[in-house]
């Protein structure tokens, strides 16, 4: 089953939707923000992707930069981030099987379709 962790929010989240939902597809939405990710399913989501975690940051946020932004923190430590800030977590995230891409642009989730 595909997945699309999504925030309606987000236009960029949207688009993305609106590509596999073009393409007929059926994904599963979750709306991380309002359902936040697990440390152990980001962790897997991660280990799909193949990026550190830092790569999955939104290091513009003003949560990042004024919690976390020039300090020394480990994978744990950003992913516990993350975890406890949904709004940091790069978006959206099409998540097929053992597969993952960031659609960041949109057009990148076509990969996975």
């Amino acid at each position: 089953m595909m997945k699309i962790y999504h925030n309606p929010r987000c236009r960029k989240s949207r688009e993305g939707l609106a590509i596999l939902q073009d393409a007929k597809m059926e994904p599963e939405i979750i709306d991380y923000i309002k359902n936040p990710i697990s440390f152990d399913e980001l962790t897997n989501i991660l280990r799909k992707l193949d990026i550190p975690a830092i790569d999955l940051v939104r290091k513009n946020e003003a949560i990042w930069k004024e919690n976390f932004k020039n300090k020394a923190l480990s994978e744990k430590e950003i992913i516990e981030a993350m975890v406890s800030f949904p709004k940091l977590i790069e978006r959206p995230i099409v998540v097929h099987k053992e597969e993952a891409v960031i659609g960041r642009p949109p057009e990148k989730i076509k990969e996975l379709i």
